[in-house]
């Protein structure tokens, strides 16, 4: 009997042939004639990656941004496929492309890092809504239905449209909804409390300052909590200035001396 070849027939009616230049590409080696038999296959299958891109639209992404990405997916398909394994390139190159596509959504389009478990929940949440929104009038979806219509549970629904608010951030120099003097969510935002690191050692000097004598308890307290400068501390107390230093100093050292030796309790 004959040898017949049977070519597989692809699903869409404008699908290129290109079954025979793929094997001449396999065979030829590199050089400008495999470039452009490379470039022409890219050309002829382009139209099905702009059809993989158009099933992205309206998820934040600008559409010629997505046409870019499954077209750099297709020139990895062309360059991936191996004739020689008898599938058609059409059965190859899809998955490869919309991979390709996700891939970008997951790595560029994310402002936070959410795991992929609930990226797939954001999905299958925002699905069940859309399906549901043409089926209920005058409100939105609960939760209920959505789990119902999407076969998960309340909590991944919940999961999902907590997902739906990770995927952009808001700018901090964005106005506030209802703000009339262009009050921001910069202004809203907290510093740090530049006091937080001394609180340690506030608490581990506030025994070892309580017992120590009256006078240098006085001396330390007007020279560091009322800002009180030695001349004037010397002239309130009567006593020398230089009399002053050399108690302040020994206080210090004893105090520092005292909080490193015995840990606060």
């Amino acid at each position: 009997m004959p040898n017949r070849t049977h070519t597989k027939r692809h699903p869409h009616d404008d699908a290129p042939d290109t079954a025979d230049a793929f094997r001449e590409l396999a065979a030829l080696p590199a050089g400008p004639r495999r470039d452009a038999l490379r470039a022409r296959i890219v050309e002829a299958w382009l139209p099905m990656a702009d059809r993989l891109a158009g099933r992205f639209r309206n998820r934040g992404e600008n559409h010629e941004d997505l046409r870019q990405v499954a077209a750099l997916g297709l020139v990895k398909a062309v360059d991936r496929y191996d004739p020689a394994r008898g599938h058609a390139f059409e059965s190859y190159a899809v998955p490869t492309v919309t991979g390709e596509i996700k891939r970008h959504f997951r790595d560029h389009m994310w402002t936070l890092h959410v795991p992929r478990r609930v990226q797939d929940l954001r999905n299958r949440v925002r699905i069940a809504g859309q399906e549901l929104s043409q089926t209920v009038s005058g409100r939105s979806p609960t939760v209920a239905e959505m789990a119902e219509r999407a076969q998960l549970s309340e909590e991944d629904v919940r999961t999902g449209l907590e997902a739906l608010e990770s995927f952009s951030a808001l700018s901090l120099d964005a106005e506030l909804p209802g703000s009339e003097d262009g009050y921001s969510l910069s202004d809203a935002l907290g510093a740090v409390d530049p006091a937080l690191a001394t609180v340690v050692d506030r608490e581990a000097v506030r025994p070892r300052l309580a017992a120590l004598p009256e006078r240098e308890r006085a001396i330390l307290y007007m020279r560091f909590f009322g800002d009180m400068t030695q001349s004037r501390i010397a002239e309130q107390l009567g006593i020398s200035q230089m009399h002053v230093s050399r108690l302040i100093s020994r206080c210090c050292d004893r105090l520092r001396e005292q909080v490193l030796r015995e840990p606060l309790r």
